[in-house]
């Protein structure tokens, strides 16, 4: 929000201004002159601790703090952003234990997990509160914050995979001129830009502009991008602000395939994390365009009612260029059909592929209006958001080029040359077109000082149409949906916050992978439910403590072991159960020492699969444990210096649906500097951050895309430096 609060720089303008006015004024009545207000944006996250969030102000939630929010939600700030110095989606996850990878390549867009669930790149990740296609990779330049909401988002987001959603908060305009040149360890470039100001009393602009050169740890894998974001705010008037936010990037980067099981069972001996499987010097970069525009409008009609109306576009275009490493039907050692060819053969041969799909475009659209109040009946209090809102989402593709060129194997620092396909790609034509149209409404019932009580949902209705690359129709799908909420606070004091919910949600099955009987075919809709326990306990205005106690259930999605040719059928059969625990802390601990901390256990088991051997362990890329934490110590002897460490473990994680294959657990540690000092009068700030310090080689991903399974590497010894200007 904006509120009036007197600027010194702009104070003294208005003065200077008015001077000569007053020297010629010759009454003697005493003049009172009234000046025009002056707006300064306040950050809801200061330092590591986030007081509230969109997702509670503005979301599922109602108008409430995060303190009395009945869910998980972790924000990260923006001062956890500069200090850690991320640069990618799988980077930025690390500063939550609930939070993985799932097919997240270097050079590519990143996908997450939450709680065990990966994301939906169509619905999962939003932009100021905005749907946004995930299929980008993620500038942080111009975010203030990012908020992380843990489980079912059903109220929020209508159809949405059942993990939970990710968004992303822009920077609002303030007074703020500041420059920053970054290097690594591998020599790459960088530099940012954030200027903003108030051109007027009622109107503020802030830009935001980065270009980076990457030299990345994988042979051939150096890339560029190049951003920039306008965000703009017109007080209309007392009671109208309007909001916009844009932004637009371009990037190109080889893309770097995973590593898959040798056999299908057995993880590779002697990986690398540096080399580029299936490199070919003909192997272009992959392209990705995004822009991505948000607009606000509220209204206030009193001190009680309130009215909002958002829309936002999201428009990506990624050209896809990889030669890619997969399988191994072409190997001599998998001729027998002994092994799977859809694996790496035993003795680490895979098959490269020249893969090309230009001009895949992804474009979603948003618009809502919300109506927020409150008023009493008797003794009771309520809070009440009713909206509705409409969602499209298009994806336009060219018959792509996925053809094979030769077989090479795991051990080869570069395979052999192999002659790229003379194949084009076809003619661009409309894959996907899929619509929601919802209503929803909440009502936070106050009974007393001490109890709460929320009900809400919301009403979804999808229609989804699927078409092949001629564009024959494959698939029209129509289904309506209520999808309740409800919860019970108890706040015994202003501090302590404890609740008790549920959710549901509802998301769209996956389409059957090639290799199954029905390959190909997308499963019916899938309906989620969540219980969740939670305990909030704001230690002090700077330190919040919470924890959840979780339960989370869908039908199970798998490849059944059949006696088909194919030998399996892609089924929804029996139940994918996640139960677990988090642990959270965020904040300023001592004068000296800030903080946050978080750990995850969770147990993930199929039930009722009607497979023995897929029951009963914990399923693929759902590590039982993870923890995280990252500290921040300003030297008491010397204030100017802090120091920056942190912490990441995760237990074995299993590799195969039938849990016989693991990778092993890791710890990774990190550390860093920052120094605080002047030039010229001017804030200059240095940051030192050392990602993997030991350089501990890690599974960091076992995850799965289209049904297929990959291992990647994490990242060597990384260290980043950054020098940041404010003129």
């Amino acid at each position: 929000m904006t509120m009036p609060f007197p600027r010194t720089p702009l104070i003294l303008a208005l003065l200077a201004a008015m001077a000569p006015v007053h020297a010629g004024d010759t009454t003697d009545k005493p003049q009172a002159t009234r000046l025009a207000p002056v707006h300064v944006q306040a950050d809801s996250a200061s330092g590591y601790h986030a007081d509230n969030s969109q997702l509670d102000t503005f979301g599922s939630f109602g108008n409430a703090p995060l303190q009395d929010t009945p869910a998980a939600i972790t924000v990260i700030t923006r001062d956890q952003i500069d200090d850690r110095q991320p640069r990618t989606l799988s980077e930025l996850a690390r500063a939550d234990a609930a939070l993985g990878d799932n097919y997240a390549p270097v050079g590519y867009y990143q996908d997450i997990a939450i709680r065990g669930y990966a994301l939906d790149p169509a619905t999962g990740f939003r932009f100021n509160e905005m749907s946004m296609a995930g299929e980008q990779l993620q500038p942080l330049e111009d975010k203030q914050r990012v908020e992380i909401l843990k489980g079912l988002g059903g109220l929020e987001a209508g159809v949405v995979a059942p993990g939970g959603l990710i968004n992303y908060v822009s920077k609002r305009p303030a007074d703020v001129h500041t420059a920053t040149v970054g290097t690594d360890s591998h020599g790459s470039r960088y530099l940012a830009l954030d200027v903003g100001g108030w051109l007027t009393p009622n109107f503020g602009v802030r830009v935001n502009a980065a270009h980076e050169d990457m030299n990345s740890y994988v042979r051939h894998a150096d890339g560029r991008r190049t951003f920039f974001s306008l965000a703009a705010d017109w007080k209309i008037s007392a009671n109208a602000t309007l909001r916009l936010d844009t932004n637009y990037q371009t990037s190109g980067q080889r893309s770097v395939s995973g590593y898959q099981l040798l056999g299908g069972s057995t993880i590779p001996a002697h990986p690398s994390r540096t080399r580029m499987l299936g490199f070919e010097p003909w192997q272009q970069p992959v392209g990705i365009d995004a822009s991505n525009s948000t607009l606000r409008f509220d209204y206030r009609f009193s001190d009680r009612w309130s009215a909002q109306l958002s829309a936002g576009h999201s428009h990506v275009v990624i050209d896809d260029n990889v030669a890619f490493a997969y399988g191994c039907f072409y190997s001599p050692d998998c001729a027998s059909g002994a092994t799977p060819g859809w694996f790496f053969a035993p003795n680490g041969d895979y098959d490269v592929y020249d893969y090309r799909s230009p001009d895949d475009t992804r474009v979603n659209d948003e618009a809502r209006a919300v109506v927020k109040g409150s008023f009493d009946t008797g003794s009771l209090n309520h809070e009440v958001s009713v909206g509705a809102s409409a969602f499209r989402r298009t994806i336009d593709q060219r018959p792509y080029v996925y053809d094979y060129v030769g077989t090479a194997n795991i051990d080869q620092v570069d395979p052999p040359y192999f002659a790229p396909s003379p194949n084009q790609p076809g003619a661009s034509a409309r894959r996907l077109t899929s619509w929601q149209h919802s209503v929803f409404a909440l009502d936070r019932v106050h009974l007393g000082p001490q109890w709460q009580v929320l009900l809400g949902g919301r009403y979804v209705r999808l229609h989804e149409r699927a078409y092949d690359d001629a564009g024959t129709p494959e698939r029209d799908t129509r289904l309506g949906k209520f999808l309740p909420q409800a919860a019970v606070l108890w706040q015994p004091t202003t501090q302590l916050t404890t609740y008790v919910s549920y959710s549901e949600s509802l998301s769209l099955g996956n389409e059957a992978p090639y290799w199954t009987s029905n390959g190909g075919t997308t499963l019916a809709p899938l309906l989620a439910r969540q219980a969740e326990a939670g305990v909030k306990y704001a230690w002090s205005d700077a330190l919040s403590l919470s924890a959840a106690l979780y339960r989370l259930r869908q039908p199970y999605q798998f490849a059944r072991p059949d006696s088909t040719a194919a030998g399996f059928t892609f089924v929804q059969q029996g139940n994918e159960v996640h139960s677990g625990v988090e642990l959270n802390a965020a904040g300023q601990l001592t004068d000296n020492l800030r903080l946050t901390a978080s750990l995850n256990l969770i147990r993930a088991r199929a039930e009722g699969t009607g497979a023995p051997s897929y029951e009963g362990h914990q399923v693929v890329n759902v590590p039982r444990l993870r923890s995280a934490l990252y500290v921040d110590y300003r030297l008491p002897f010397a204030p100017r210096f802090g120091l920056l460490g942190g912490w990441r473990y995760a237990s074995p994680n299993v590799a195969t649906p039938n849990g016989l294959t693991r990778v092993p657990a890791y710890h990774v540690f990190d550390a860093g500097l920052r120094y605080a000092s002047q030039w010229n009068g001017h804030a200059l700030t240095w940051r030192l951050s050392v990602d993997n310090v030991f350089n501990h080689f890690y599974w960091r991903d076992t995850g799965n895309s289209g049904g297929d399974s990959y291992l990647f590497p994490g990242a060597p010894r990384l260290a980043r430096l950054s020098v940041t200007y404010a003129f």
